[in-house]
């Protein structure tokens, strides 16, 4: 399958092409030239196959052309090595648990899966006598699943950029203490600025002459696409469960809410529903940095500097894959309202959501995940079964989550030993030359 640039000002690239340089040459982020429609048949049997064996289905209908089965299938059930449950937390709201991977968070799937194409790439080219460098700008849990999902892959060394104090202790101790072909980047600044380093850095024809570059950012294509995996198989626990009913045109009364940051995570999801996944509407859920929930009030896109929120891994004021919606709806604003509605909730809201479930429910939200309950709460109609995604362990926000709900969550033993760990990290400025100097001695 050949991948174009949503700037439309570049030649269309294969996948091993988009994979590796991450971003278009025009600075558009790939899209596949089609999106191939999954047979109903697959739909009628869907609560009958096991997390595995329907990601691999969906994955052939993304990568089977340009991977052999038999690989595609190792990559698929390596990555998918955990479960993405579903979870009843009130009458007919759901938590989609995507905390189970190696990192306790959403990003594990995106993460394990480029890794693996990525290695797969390098040794069918031939290219391991070489190396390639990965750039990952993270406001949080991005660094942590990336880097962990690339430790110790041969060929492959990662960088990853985080704002300098605007990411959680223990979300820092994830990427700040592997070493080995892990490089953590201190950035005074803030994730915007992160995010503008690795962008800029595939547009300087120096640094691309010296360095293979590409990006494990959700402009990836192997990092946002198989995260459409884990909307397939929510659908398919309710169905099992029998919680799902349907209308006459065969479309279910499931909504998705999606806490969104950089916007990839609902992308995936939209891509789902292009793949004939019958999901009903969709919710995109912003903490205080409002720009898309702005853009569905007056369909006008003003991105902002990011502000700083208990939310932080949706700290962000310029989404990078807005650009994808909006090539995949044609640019039509009125097309995008009619599948996706927006909620916008300062921390004092998020506070208050996460205090109240927890009385209400005793389910423990994360700040993130409570951003997606409370939508539903609010726009969720009574014949409607909501599902939002909990995106991140709550014990990687121990400190925020303790001090709001009054408790003592215990800290999972995989989170414990990352934090055992030494603090390594070079500081840089958010200068692009500085960051440029810095990789060319490398």
């Amino acid at each position: 399958m050949k991948y174009y640039s949503t700037n439309h000002q570049a030649a269309d690239a294969s996948l091993r092409e988009a994979v590796e340089r991450g971003l278009a040459p025009d600075r558009g982020l790939y899209m596949p030239e089609h999106i191939t429609k999954l047979p109903q048949d697959f739909f009628d049997h869907i609560d009958r196959l096991s997390f595995q064996e329907m990601a691999f289905e969906v994955a052939k209908a993304f990568f089977g052309t340009d991977v052999d089965e038999a690989s595609l299938k190792h990559i698929v059930y390596d990555t998918l090595a955990f479960e993405t449950p579903v979870v009843n937390v009130a009458r007919n709201i759901y938590s989609l648990e995507l905390f189970h991977g190696p990192t306790l968070a959403f990003k594990d799937v995106g993460a394990r899966f480029m890794a693996r194409l990525l290695q797969y790439f390098i040794r069918k080219d031939n290219l391991s006598d070489g190396q390639v460098n990965v750039l990952v700008a993270t406001s949080g849990d991005t660094g942590s699943a990336v880097a962990n999902g690339f430790l110790g892959v041969d060929g492959i060394h990662v960088y990853v950029l985080y704002p300098q104090g605007k990411v959680s202790r223990i979300q820092e101790s994830q990427f700040t203490t592997l070493g080995r072909n892990i490089t953590a980047l201190e950035v005074d600044g803030v994730f915007d600025d992160c995010q503008a380093l690795v962008k800029n850095a595939f547009m300087d024809s120096e640094l691309n002459g010296h360095l293979t570059l590409t990006s494990a950012n959700s402009i990836n294509v192997a990092r946002f696409l198989p995260q459409a995996f884990y909307y397939f198989n929510a659908y398919a626990q309710l169905k099992r469960d029998g919680k799902l009913t349907f209308d006459t045109s065969g479309r279910s009364n499931m909504v998705v809410c999606v806490p969104s940051g950089n916007f990839g995570n609902i992308t995936a999801g939209l891509f789902a529903t292009r793949m004939g996944l019958p999901i009903k509407h969709f919710i995109a859920a912003n903490n205080a940095n409002d720009i898309f929930f702005n853009y569905l009030q007056t369909g006008e896109y003003h991105p902002q500097p990011s502000k700083q929120t208990l939310a932080n891994a949706m700290d962000v004021g310029d989404p990078s894959n807005f650009a994808r919606i909006l090539d995949l709806y044609g640019n039509s604003w009125e097309n995008i309202r009619q599948d996706i509605s927006g909620a916008t909730y300062p921390d004092e809201r998020i506070r208050q959501t996460m205090q109240d479930c927890h009385r209400a429910t005793g389910y423990v939200l994360d700040p993130h995940g409570a951003c997606g309950y409370q939508a539903l709460k609010e726009q969720l109609a009574d014949d409607e079964v909501g599902v939002f995604l909990e995106t991140a362990h709550p014990a990687k926000f121990k400190e925020k989550v303790d001090d709001i709900l009054g408790t003592d969550i215990d800290i999972p033993q995989r989170l414990q030993d990352f934090m055992r760990g030494t603090k390594q990290s070079v500081k840089l400025s958010n200068d692009f030359e500085a960051f440029k100097r810095f990789l060319m001695t490398q």
